[in-house]
């Protein structure tokens, strides 16, 4: 669970006044055209400053003040809603949940029962109206009494029907955004008409929600998460029914007309009898967050019957029966101060973003992620220019775009290497992923301390300065040379003795007979990394196997598509002559306990052998689980790093993951396990120590 958030300190009355109109003229911008001076967890944080300094201070508190209004005072709608369309009280802790739950509970003076639980999407609410099944008109929430009319919209918001299963008369509100599919088609578009991008999804669609006349169009999804009777005093039976029936089940039947809700959705709302079941419901979709193709940032959580919402009723800017549990911020408005670009042991040039730093998910980013030439343009950046910067769970921070309406004409290019960075050698640039035309001969140092490392070759006494003297003398080229020194070769190294030559030719002889899932990570074959050359050594068996394979044969592996198939195939044929070399020195070339294609297990390939194969699978002591290893291990298992960790996973049959969900089945938690233990306990999720786990897997130490 998240610790409740900085707010913004305000020293004095002029303190106070300046940070009022900074938050009214940000929320005005925001609600205008989807720009703003400042993120959301900024803005957030100044007007948690502004409500305490106006509790410290009550008789200085300005008219436009923000707090207490819906949209920060910043919006005058000319549409009235039928119902206000109210802003939501946030809690940031468990105990604030339970304590806010509680206090319903005793307005109520009875417990509630059920409770509804739902992501809090990322976008702008709005109101649709429908008359005789047809949809009429748009509103904005405008200040929560009135808002704008945005009926233009219509037929650009996908999930949201032009017309309804039944011929009725209603009203539906709920969240208009972009996924990030359409947010990118929304930044293609923009960027070939004039060259800039949107600064990210969300301000992406509020502007487009209100834009009239641009001469592109770009797409927009609605999920709606209410439905009230039109007008609202009209006492037909749907009426009637849309005013008593559960949250719950208005929910199912707005789906049932054809409007999109989170159902279909890893994160679909649910109603929950307790306030544990609740939390249980928060921390689920608080783990889906990374994986959605939209945003959201928090878990509405409102009483789900229709008496309760009754009683409990409302107040001047929100209602007392729901609240929003809200999540970390992943993005942040930043400066990018500069660009590195260094030269990888693969021999791609990758840019790397200089940031000003700043707190983003619980942890300081200075650095973040560029990915490609192509992608700086793209996304039109530029150095000095405000940055979003976006983090979800373990991702890698990378830049999503630059906030172009905070430029101020100090901006300047970024200046593209015209050379490698590394080597000074010409780069290749056929492909989005520029590269230097040595490819891994530029970077060879790199490229073979990686493919000795422990978690590969694990070849001892190997360190950098012993490579660079084999390279100077010419005696290797690349890793697989290392297989075919002799004893006098090594002695003949400065500083080599009979004890330290030994020593290095013994770890050369064991790491001949490391597995293939070792040997190929070793390659570095570009699209690839330890996990996932463990996948392709197991549905493989051999390397011979896997040379043969085409595209199609490769995106068979698990989490292989058809772009990353490609690359494989083509590292591969690259790698070859590196291969072959290991071959002829005797290096083993196949996976343990796999004996063909498709096989993991040792299976045959024909019927029998499969059904055999299957068995062998489902008898393996983790069988079908996704396990986590978290913090340091100990007894049996405390020489194992944490790739040997996952190794000895997937030889029992599990799934080694990085990350506790909803999906994980156990979790390792040695000394220090931290946040990943505490996500786990509160998912409910098995938990093992060290001892307990090295006894589940004892016949595979």
């Amino acid at each position: 669970m998240s610790d409740a958030p900085p707010i913004t300190a305000l020293a004095d009355q002029s303190a106070y006044a300046e940070a009022v109109r900074l938050a009214v003229d940000a929320s005005a911008a925001y609600y205008a055209d989807g720009t703003s001076t400042l993120d959301d967890d900024a803005y957030d944080r100044l007007v948690r400053g502004i409500a305490a300094y106006e509790e410290a201070h009550p008789g200085e508190v300005l008219p436009d003040s923000p707090t207490g209004k819906v949209a920060g005072g910043a919006v005058v709608g000319d549409v009235p809603h039928t119902v206000p369309m109210l802003s939501l009280d946030n809690v940031f802790r468990a105990e604030q949940l339970a304590d806010w739950a509680a206090s319903v509970e005793r307005r109520l003076g009875r417990p509630v029962t059920a409770w509804s639980v739902e992501p809090k999407l990322d976008g702008l609410a709005i109101s649709a109206r429908y008359r005789r099944g047809r949809l009429v008109q748009l509103v904005t929430r405008g200040d929560g009494t009135a808002g704008e009319d945005v009926s233009h919209a219509i037929g650009t918001v996908v999930g949201l029907p032009d017309r309804l299963a039944e011929e009725i008369t209603v009203e539906l509100r709920g969240e208009v955004m972009m996924t990030a599919e359409q947010f990118d088609a929304a930044c293609a578009k923009r960027q070939a008409h004039d060259g800039t991008t949107f600064a990210n999804a969300r301000s992406a669609a509020a502007g487009t929600l209100r834009a009239q006349d641009r001469p592109y169009t770009c797409e927009l999804t609605f999920f709606g998460y209410g439905a009230l009777p039109l007008p609202p005093d009209d006492d037909s039976a749907l009426a009637t029914r849309l005013r008593e029936l559960p949250h719950g089940e208005i929910m199912r039947w707005v789906a049932a007309h054809g409007v999109q809700t989170t159902a279909a959705t890893p994160v679909a709302g649910i109603v929950a009898t307790t306030i544990e079941q609740v939390l249980e419901r928060v921390e689920q979709i608080a783990a889906a967050r990374a994986e959605l193709p939209f945003g959201i940032d928090g878990i509405v959580i409102k009483c789900d019957l229709a008496a309760d919402q009754a009683q409990a009723g409302f107040g001047t800017r929100a209602p007392r029966w729901a609240i929003a549990y809200k999540l970390p911020a992943t993005e942040k408005i930043t400066k990018l101060l500069a660009v590195e670009w260094n030269t990888g042991r693969t021999g791609v040039i990758a840019p790397r973003a200089v940031l000003e730093p700043v707190l983003l998910d619980g942890s300081v980013v200075e650095y973040a992620t560029l990915h490609n030439v192509a992608d700086i343009t793209r996304r039109g950046l530029m150095l000095g220019d405000s940055v979003v910067v976006y983090k979800a769970g373990d991702v890698i921070p990378r830049v999503e775009s630059p906030v172009v309406h905070l430029r101020t004409g100090d901006e300047r290019p970024i200046e593209i290497p015209q050379v490698c960075p590394n080597c000074g050698d010409a780069i290749d640039t056929s492909q989005e992923r520029w590269r230097c035309v040595r490819g891994r001969d530029c970077r060879a140092i790199a490229s073979i301390g990686y493919a000795a490392g422990r978690d590969q070759l694990d070849i001892e006494g190997l360190a950098d300065n012993r490579i660079q003297q084999l390279l100077d003398a010419g005696l290797i080229a690349d890793f697989a040379d290392l297989f075919f020194l002799t004893r006098e070769q090594v002695l003949g190294l400065e500083r080599m003795g009979e004890v330290s030559t030994e020593n290095l030719l013994a770890a050369l002889e064991r790491a001949k007979g490391q597995p293939l899932s070792r040997v190929f990570a070793a390659l570095g074959v570009r699209g690839t990394g330890r996990a996932m050359s463990r996948r392709i050594a197991r549905h493989f068996g051999t390397m011979e196997a896997v040379r043969v394979a085409d595209a199609a044969a490769i995106q068979e592996v698990e989490g292989i598509g058809s772009a990353k198939a490609a690359v494989v195939v083509a590292e591969l044929v690259e790698v070859g002559p590196i291969i072959d070399k290991l071959v002829k020195a005797g290096v083993n070339m196949t996976e343990p306990g796999v004996s063909g294609p498709g096989s993991a297990s040792g299976s045959s390939g024909d019927a029998s052998g499969g059904a055999e194969g299957d068995a062998a699978v489902a008898a393996l002591p983790l069988a079908g689980m996704s396990v986590v290893v978290t913090g340091a291990m100990s007894g049996p298992l405390e020489a194992l790093s944490r790739n040997e960790m996952n190794e000895l996973i997937e030889r029992a049959g599990g799934k080694a993951s990085s990350s506790v969900s909803a999906k994980t089945s156990l979790l390792v938690a040695g000394e220090k396990a931290g946040s990943k233990r505490a996500k786990a306990e509160s998912l409910g999720v098995r938990i093992a120590t060290p001892d307990e786990f090295a006894d589940l897997v004892s016949a595979l130490l």
